[in-house]
């Protein structure tokens, strides 16, 4: 009897800490939260920071009279077939400086830090009015727009975003979502502002309130850091200890059979 009641709370125990288990794992569990949420929240825009590389493009009827703004660098090209580096011209990139500037051809050094995409095209368009006889099309591009996803996730590492948004949840689509081990409800952003500002964001996957928080959308270098859970935790603490156990084992070794030698 003593033994059936035994078997009986070791059965109710693991069934309750494996009911508390699932409870951390799925991703947004009150999505009413959302689905309630009155406010109407504006499009991401990303906006222009310092250290941005940015690729201008300037475009006309009159490709003569836009020429000008549209500079071209050589670029070396490894040629598979030959093993030969060639040159091909492509665009002149413009590093944004620490105070949000570029410097752009005849119109010499604008601030573009701060602006979304949009608003500098507007800015450079206004500014080559005096220039040009017809309004052309400015396009202007993130070449370096990254981020990194690191910790608990199947593939960590450095990402580039083409298209110049995503969420946190691509983000870790993209590193092939967090492994059994990594923690929903403690995934650390950290950030870095146009100030230089530095800030480290608790974030809680288990909470739909994620979708509409600002931190929804990640900025480009923002590090994206999973942390792992206990048992992780625990197994790596015992797998360098259990390392440093073997390697003091294996050097008391050999240092007795080196005195079993010189003293035979």
């Amino acid at each position: 009897m003593k033994l059936k009641s035994l078997f009986t709370l070791v059965l109710c125990t693991l069934l309750i800490a494996s009911c508390t288990s699932y409870k951390n794992v799925p991703y947004m569990q009150n999505p009413e939260v959302v689905n309630e949420f009155k406010e109407i929240l504006p499009m991401y825009d990303a906006k222009i920071m310092p250290k941005d590389l940015l690729t201008i493009t300037v475009n006309s009827s009159d490709a003569e009279a836009v020429a000008p703004f549209n500079l071209t660098v050589q670029s070396p090209i490894n040629v598979a077939r030959t093993n030969t580096l060639t040159q091909q011209p492509s665009l002149q990139q413009y590093l944004v400086n620490n105070d949000g500037t570029i410097d752009f051809p005849k119109l010499g050094r604008i601030k573009v830090g701060g602006l979304t995409k949009s608003k500098a095209e507007d800015l450079i368009r206004e500014k080559l009015g005096k220039y040009l006889q017809e309004v052309p099309i400015v396009t202007v591009r993130m070449s370096n727009y990254k981020i990194a996803v690191l910790g608990e996730v199947a593939r960590p590492g450095m990402f580039t975003v083409s298209n110049e948004k995503v969420n946190i949840l691509e983000a870790l689509a993209m590193a092939g979502d967090l492994t059994v081990w990594g923690l929903r409800d403690n995934v650390k952003l950290i950030r870095e502002s146009a100030e230089g500002k530095r800030e480290i964001i608790n974030i809680n996957l288990n909470n739909a309130e994620i979708i509409t928080s600002p931190y929804y959308y990640l900025q480009q270098n923002d590090i994206l850091y999973v942390s792992p859970n206990q048992t992780k935790a625990k197994n790596s603490d015992i797998g360098q200890s259990t390392s440093l156990w073997f390697s003091a084992t294996s050097i008391l070794v050999s240092i007795a059979s080196l005195l079993v030698t010189v003293f035979r």
